[in-house]
């Protein structure tokens, strides 16, 4: 046994129900996606496309100054031809202008979630205006390890493929169709240039996903260990930094004085 996950059944069909049934219930005319060029957009835009219709979605491409343009235009073509509208806003001189008035900002991860959450402010000022709901696309791996910045890509209306892992992604990618180029394209946050996603988690995805699921299915370490082939050491770091990134996945915590307290025991 490899411990390997499985895309679901019918993932994309039920993704397609849920995409329309938030839209509805939101009174929302569509969603919108930014789209970065890696596969994580690309199969959410495609999934959202397939079901809403084009005239529901939206694109926006928010590249900084090292986004390369050869995979601008690819990006943009890739939209194009499922029919789906983009709108390209360059985040350069926002980020410059951030960065001219917070010059004591040297950290390289600081600078680059403060880039992740203007980009986000962007997207929102565009879904605003179609009244169109945010439609991130984060994955269940990228969850769970807390690779996400809160209040940037972690802080959206919806997370369509929320619960399918990284290796999940995959096979829906491959089984949507999505072009080669965009699913063989290593993973990266774009926080610098050169940076993967993968060298900063230290395993790659099918590693990760190995531990991950066993640690959903509640499996001892051990087990875990020698599902994902690794030691148990690794496996016992990837499961603290799922507790510690935990404050990335639940609501903002607030004390409970009252009856009925919003994130605790209010529940809408």
């Amino acid at each position: 046994m490899t411990g390997e996950p499985r895309l679901p059944p019918h993932a994309a069909e039920t993704i397609h129900q849920f995409l329309r049934a938030h839209v509805r219930a939101a009174g929302a005319k569509g969603v919108l996606v930014g789209l970065s060029g890696g596969i994580d957009s690309a199969v959410v835009v495609r999934l959202a496309r397939d079901a809403l219709g084009a005239e529901r979605v939206w694109g926006a491409l928010v590249p900084d100054a090292a986004f390369p343009p050869a995979l601008l235009e690819e990006t943009e073509r890739y939209a194009r031809d499922l029919g789906v509208p983009t709108r390209l806003v360059p985040l350069a001189p926002l980020a410059d202008a951030a960065a001219r008035l917070l010059p004591e900002v040297t950290d390289r991860v600081a600078a680059g979630n403060l880039k992740v959450r203007l980009r986000f402010a962007v997207l929102y000022a565009l879904a605003r205006e179609h009244g169109a709901l945010v439609a991130g696309a984060g994955n269940k791996s990228e969850l769970l390890l807390g690779y996400v910045t809160k209040y940037g890509d972690g802080g959206v209306d919806l997370l369509p493929i929320g619960d399918l892992y990284k290796t999940d992604v995959r096979a829906l990618a491959a089984e949507l169709g999505i072009p080669e180029p965009i699913r063989a394209r290593p993973p990266t946050a774009g926080f610098w240039e050169g940076q993967t996603d993968e060298e900063e988690l230290g395993a790659t995805y099918d590693v990760l996903d190995r531990v991950l699921l066993g640690l959903e299915e509640l499996r001892p370490p051990e087990e875990v260990a020698a599902r994902a082939g690794v030691p148990v050491d690794r496996v016992a770091s990837i499961a603290s930094r799922v507790l510690r990134e935990r404050h990335k996945r639940v609501p903002v915590p607030i004390p409970k004085l009252r009856l009925r307290t919003v994130g605790l025991d209010w529940r809408d």
